[in-house]
């Protein structure tokens, strides 16, 4: 019996993995992990069906005379050498792309970060987990000088007395953390759920306000209204513990209940009770998700709840706070250690002249010859073709994920040369010029950084497929073949050890982490920074060392990690949380005459992000077997739709049709569809690639459409 961790959501639920009487494994539950304590989703239950050779890719795939066709190892590494080679030479290092995803491991985010920089030369590196927090990552670092998920453990939520959550359907993306609201409830606090449509979760709710898609900014900035004009504002700890709020009071004065009603199309009357009820108890909760992220004004939103904590004094005390609530498995890790266009490992900002110093010591380069920051995700997609000519893509699949996708899979049809590292076919690797089999999961051991940041070690419980390989045996082949013979090791223990000393220092300490340690506890929350004062070098012979007996830290009483963040002072220089004075604009594209109703995309229980895994298996296949349309019932009698019917989903990027689902829990002026579908019920055909201009995040969350019933 194998204990690790389940390949899929943010919460990296324990289980143990056993082998089958048959073949395979099956998964058993694993109490002793705090987050889950045993329970899993249908996702996770059913997630060893993946590995079965059948579902998966067993040998790599290259293109000839325009078909996919099985190849070798080596012929495979050596046609993307030349391919990235032939780029870099005719056209320079920026014109080669590199793709990531935020459901790698630490190690080969790292390490892919590393390949880009220093073999490749570019700065064009991004990951799709810019599509996912990269808003509140932004908001919390302006706030809190700190950009970690959830700067608190989820055995906190409980102990609260009120929690507002926004824009997040835990029930169904993230089942096994509904019990947290649940208990909350049982111990006497209360839920107030933020969302257009009437949920799962936002049942479980003593309190559901349904604004209008892209209105979220609105809402907060009506709430501290209310917060102001009804002296609810914690004068102490403003004066005490952060800076420009006087800014900030003056903009959020200026959204008047009524005005904000006006806006948002919730009542006042459910405005104030919503402030009654976070007010009241001693402390309380503020949580975001992609709801209120995934706009063109993704940070301001986040910041203005944020702001609503900071003027009530709800952030850096006990069972107080706001957090995020990360999605993908490793989308707090996946962006903490290098494979983020503006980013180093440890979270150092790549324009930083210390930063590049420290990192190009343990990479043992100049630090000049570190390229500078890079396009965003979607603008690099949006650059294939052109500027980019080759791109590496690793674990990502933006045919099905990125906005306006349509046009992302013509810019990635027309690359010079494109090779795809994944588990499966997906509809992205499908394009490739080469497709690389790389392990997953339960074949292989990685560490993964959860939306508590708190890291894992996640073990190999099996051997992957004959024909499979790693990622960082990829790139370690790739760097070979350009002539980089060191600093690119297979073992993940060596590039984890490498790691700590790339992280040392910085925001994101992994230094007092080992595999070993992880390996013993439930889990080490960062910053977790190695308790001696010895130089980088000496430090480095020192870890090398605990690979294989048990650290000496041990005997100097190691750092125990950081659960909970700010509760003396806040990540700034001056240790002080800054509010963002911020102001209510409209989304990027309004409904009119031509496109008269919001669209809104979300996830469902049995399925995950772009479904390249997820529908290969029968079981969730079954329970969600293609993608909908979600409207109500007043604005389906006056298309003249009926339950099934087939509905064209239109906007001004591409056209949509998928079956009809009628419901009243959802507004009248708005329209749901699912995102995991590729073919013509694909919803990021219609969604709009309008960026927020400090996150760079697209406005996945609201667009304006039009609908035509698609007659047989």
């Amino acid at each position: 019996m194998t204990p690790t961790h389940c390949p899929y959501c943010a919460l990296q639920c324990g289980m143990n993995l056993t082998p089958a009487a048959g073949g395979g494994v099956t998964v058993t539950e694993r109490v002793d992990f705090p987050v889950n304590r045993g329970a899993l989703c249908s996702k996770g239950r059913t997630a060893p069906a993946l590995l079965s050779p059948a579902l998966r890719l067993t040998e790599p795939l290259v293109r000839r005379d325009g078909i996919l066709v099985p190849a070798s190892w080596e012929e495979a590494l050596d046609r993307v050498a030349e391919g990235l080679t032939r780029t870099r030479t005719e056209h320079g290092p920026d014109a080669c792309g590199v793709f990531g995803g935020g459901g790698l491991t630490n190690e080969k985010a790292y390490a892919l970060g590393k390949f880009a920089r220093i073999v490749l030369g570019t700065s064009q590196i991004d990951y799709n987990g810019r599509f996912c927090m990269s808003s509140a990552a932004a908001a919390g670092n302006k706030a809190f000088g700190i950009d970690r998920g959830l700067p608190f453990p989820m055995e906190d939520i409980p102990k609260t007395g009120c929690v507002i959550l926004v824009g997040s359907n835990l029930a169904e993306t993230m089942p096994p953390a509904l019990r947290y609201l649940t208990e909350l409830k049982e111990n006497g606090g209360t839920l107030i759920v933020i969302d257009p449509r009437r949920t799962r979760t936002a049942e479980q709710a003593d309190l559901h306000l349904a604004p209008r898609p892209g209105t979220d900014l609105a809402l907060a900035l009506g709430l501290l209204h209310l917060v102001v004009s009804q002296g609810r504002t914690d004068e102490a700890y403003i004066e005490e513990r952060t800076s420009g709020w006087e800014e900030t009071r003056a903009a959020a004065m200026a959204h008047w209940p009524e005005y904000v009603e006006r806006i948002t199309g919730v009542p006042v009357p459910q405005l104030r009770e919503a402030v009654r009820m976070f007010c009241e108890p001693a402390n309380a909760m503020v949580l975001t998700a992609r709801g209120p992220e995934q706009q063109s004004k993704g940070t301001d939103t986040v910041s203005a709840w944020i702001n609503l904590c900071l003027a009530t004094g709800r952030s850096g005390r006990p069972y107080s706070g706001y957090g995020c609530l990360t999605g993908q498995g490793n989308g707090q890790g996946g962006r903490e250690h290098g494979q983020k266009a503006d980013q180093l490992p440890g979270y150092r900002k790549l324009t930083d002249p210390e930063a590049r110093r420290h990192v190009a010591g343990v990479w043992g380069v100049d630090p000049d010859s570190l390229p500078g920051p890079g396009l965003s995700a979607y603008e690099l997609l949006d650059a294939l073709g052109s500027d980019i000519r080759s791109l590496l893509l690793m674990g990502s699949n933006p045919v099905v994920s990125a906005p306006r996708a349509a046009h992302i899979q013509q810019r990635l049809e027309s690359l010079d040369f494109l090779v795809v590292a994944d588990v499966v076919l997906s509809e992205t690797a499908a394009l490739a010029d080469v497709v690389l089999p790389v392990t997953q999961w339960a074949e292989e051991t990685g560490t993964t950084t959860n939306l508590e940041g708190r890291v894992l070690l996640r073990r190999q419980a099996v051997a992957p497929p004959d024909g499979v390989r790693s990622d960082l045996y990829v790139l370690h082949q790739l760097a070979a073949r350009a002539g980089v013979e060191k600093g690119f090791p297979v073992d993940p223990e060596e590039v984890f050890e490498e790691l700590r000393r790339a992280s040392a220092g910085g925001i994101a300490d992994y230094s007092g982490i080992t595999y070993r340690r992880l390996a013993e506890e439930n889990g080490v929350f960062w910053p977790c920074p190695a308790q001696d004062d010895q130089p980088d070098e000496q430090r480095h012979e020192q870890q090398h060392d605990q690979r294989h007996e048990h650290d000496d830290q041990s005997q100097a009483a190691p750092h125990p990690g950081s659960p909970r963040l700010f509760l003396d002072r806040f990540g700034t220089e001056d240790g002080r949380a800054r509010f963002a004075p911020v102001t209510y604009r409209p989304i990027a594209e309004e409904p009119d005459a031509e496109y008269p109703v919001l669209l809104t995309t979300g996830r469902v229980v049995a399925q995950y992000q772009s479904g390249a895994q997820t529908r290969r298996v029968d079981e969730l296949n079954a329970a969600a077997p293609g993608p909908f349309v979600e409207l109500h019932p007043r604005l389906a009698a006056r298309l003249g739709a009926g339950e099934g019917d087939a509905i064209a989903v239109v906007s001004r990027r591409g056209r949509a049709v998928a079956p009809a689902r009628i419901t009243t829990s959802i507004r009248p002026d708005t329209v749901f569809m699912p995102f995991h579908w590729p073919g013509e019920g694909r919803a990021n055909t219609l969604t709009n690639p309008a960026l927020d201009p400090t996150s760079r995040m697209p406005e996945f969350k609201a667009c304006a459409v039009r609908l035509e019933t698609v007659r047989p």
